[in-house]
């Protein structure tokens, strides 16, 4: 077991230039500790339950503060759900019509290669042959 403590740091490496004054000084450099920023308070959203003998039909719009994440919200009705589930249908189809007219691309595009590779073969062979008359 060494004479030394299990905690110190070594020395920084010495510097050969005349403006270091000793190289005795060590010097620890502390980074701040961060601190967790407060989260604000919110309201509670409340219960959503109505009496049956109540004049109320539905929830009122609750006042809300600017900074609440339920005012940031969008409030889409059930005719803009509408469009949006047709729009990405739409969307859909074209995808897989892209996808199909790759496909149908992709495997012409195998046929010639086989067709241009069949056809070098070919003629590697005919010009072999014409050669040896």
């Amino acid at each position: 077991m060494s004479s030394e403590p299990t905690n110190t740091k070594p020395n920084p490496p010495e510097r050969s230039d005349s403006s270091s004054s000793s190289t005795a000084e060590t010097h620890e450099i502390h980074s701040p500790v961060p601190i967790r920023p407060r989260l604000p308070n919110r309201k509670s959203s409340g219960t959503l339950i109505v009496p049956r003998d109540s004049s109320q039909v539905g929830p009122l719009e609750p006042e809300l503060e600017p900074d609440d994440v339920r005012a940031m919200s969008p409030r889409r009705t059930s005719e803009d759900i509408e469009v949006m589930g047709r729009e990405a249908r739409e969307e859909l189809h074209k995808i897989e019509a892209v996808k199909e007219e790759h496909d149908k691309l992709d495997s012409h595009n195998k046929f010639l290669q086989k067709y241009i590779g069949d056809l070098m073969s070919t003629s590697k062979i005919t010009s072999t042959n014409r050669g040896r008359k």
